[in-house]
This record gives C-alpha cells, sequence and structure tokens, in this order.
C-alpha cells in the first residue's frame, strides 16, 4: 500500500492565497477558470483586471 506524505517548508515560509476567477472567451462564449498563487495583498487587484 502506497504511503502518502507531505512535505512542508521549513524556515522562511510566505503566507500566499490561490485565486482563481472564471472567464469568458471572446471567441466561443464559454467559460474558463484562471488561477493564481499570490500574496493576500495583490488578490482584490487580480480580480479586478479584466
Amino acid at each position: 500500500m502506497a504511503k502518502k506524505t507531505v512535505a512542508t517548508l521549513q524556515g522562511s515560509s510566505k503566507r500566499l492565497t490561490k485565486a482563481i476567477k472564471m472567464v469568458k472567451s471572446p471567441k466561443t462564449g464559454a467559460y474558463t477558470f484562471v488561477e493564481s498563487v499570490m500574496s493576500p495583498e495583490l488578490v482584490n487587484d487580480w480580480l479586478s483586471k479584466k
């Protein structure tokens, strides 16, 4: 049976946020999801951009 392990970074760890926004494609009209990992201070600026 396989063992699942989770690695953690020791030392200088930063607080990061994963932001996901839904973007409509101009060609097909279908929605896609765009994901990005960033610091929490930048999330509102990233979400407000088109």
